[in-house]
């Protein structure tokens, strides 16, 4: 069986700038980076639909807001794990 290999964004960034640039083919550069070209033209289509997000500003916003919810998130969870224990010690469990 094998192992599925994971890329880093920094190199999907890399490899899709390239496929962007057009200096070479697609099949060309999975020949070069060793992966098949369905995986360079799914990241290509990913950078330039995501492309616009760089320049919108609002990024650095919504990591913020999530950040927020994930914090607000945590901080329910403990609370229900400290009242399901409290429950559990009065219950006799």
């Amino acid at each position: 069986m094998t192992k599925r290999r994971r890329f880093t964004a920094e190199f999907k960034a890399r490899v899709a700038l390239e496929a962007i640039r057009g200096e070479q083919t697609v099949s060309e550069l999975a020949a070069r980076h060793g992966i098949h070209p369905n995986l360079i033209t799914t990241w290509k289509r990913q950078a330039s639909d995501g492309l616009a997000s760089v320049f919108d500003g609002k990024a650095g916003e919504r990591e913020q807001v999530r950040d927020a919810e994930l914090k607000d998130l945590h901080a329910k969870i403990g609370q229900l794990v400290v009242e399901r224990d409290f429950l559990a010690k009065a219950s006799g469990r």
